[in-house]
């Protein structure tokens, strides 16, 4: 569709020929058949085939200075050689690199494909499995403007709801550290699922960043010297963490 709304912006604009490859066309979006009717009528040559490749070299006086577009065109049977002056290339769309850390920090789910994931793909469109986490635009899928936009307002209302409760709740239960049987072993740094442990290199002993902790119980089971164990979060420890973080 993105390839649509290019063709006729260029057509629109320069009043250019304007050439559209493709295999399947699946306008499957509210108005979008409707767009892509438009587009035909705009006088844009749609043709039927995969580009074979695009070259410089010419084999006539009239393809010189030119990028010859080379492609089969199914419905005549034949191999095209189209001379254009710019070839605009539809590129796939594809998660951040660092999808999986972001992922992995919040306590959400990806798909197969490494977009994130939501609860529920009807019932629950943008929320994720984490409490207060929402997913919104083309980090969930590939999506357009008004999709995006859409989603956007869905998860700004979600917030909404709990800025007017006045008090958000949090897991009472988080794990502590007992600095004093701490070996330094570094095994529950990297079993974290929420990154809520670090370790601190001077005094050789690993820490907890409460207001990450979700009292999962991983590092408790894991720990060789039994440092760790969990207890009920105060206030007062919530304030603290806090204001660290913010500093």
């Amino acid at each position: 569709m993105y390839s649509l709304k290019t063709a006729h912006l260029v057509h629109e604009k320069t009043d250019a020929k304007v050439y559209e490859f493709y295999i399947d066309m699946r306008a499957f979006g509210k108005g979008y058949e409707e767009f892509y009717k438009r587009v035909l009528h705009e006088d844009v040559t749609f043709i039927r085939g995969r580009v074979a490749e695009i070259t410089d070299v010419a084999q006539n006086p009239s393809e010189k200075g030119k990028l010859i577009v080379v492609a089969e065109d199914t419905l005549l049977g034949i191999v095209r050689r189209i001379p254009v002056d710019m070839a605009v290339l539809s590129v796939g769309l594809e998660p951040r690199k660092d999808a999986a850390q972001l992922a992995h920090l919040f306590g959400i789910s990806r798909s197969k494909d490494g977009f994130f994931l939501e609860r529920h793909p009807k019932l629950a469109p943008v929320s994720t499995a984490a409490q207060g986490i929402y997913v919104a635009g083309s980090c969930q899928s590939p999506k357009d403007i008004p999709d995006s936009v859409a989603q956007g307002a869905a998860a700004a209302a979600n917030v909404l709801s709990f800025a007017d409760k006045g008090e958000i709740e949090l897991e009472p239960t988080i794990a502590m550290i007992n600095d004093e049987a701490c070996s330094g072993c570094k095994i529950c740094v990297g079993l974290c699922p929420y990154l809520a442990i670090s370790f601190d290199e001077p005094n050789n002993r690993a820490a907890i960043t409460s207001v990450l902790c979700k009292g999962c119980g991983v590092c408790v089971a894991a720990c060789p010297s039994g440092a760790i164990d969990q207890q009920n979060f105060t206030n007062k420890q919530l304030m603290t963490e806090i204001e660290a973080i913010c500093s």
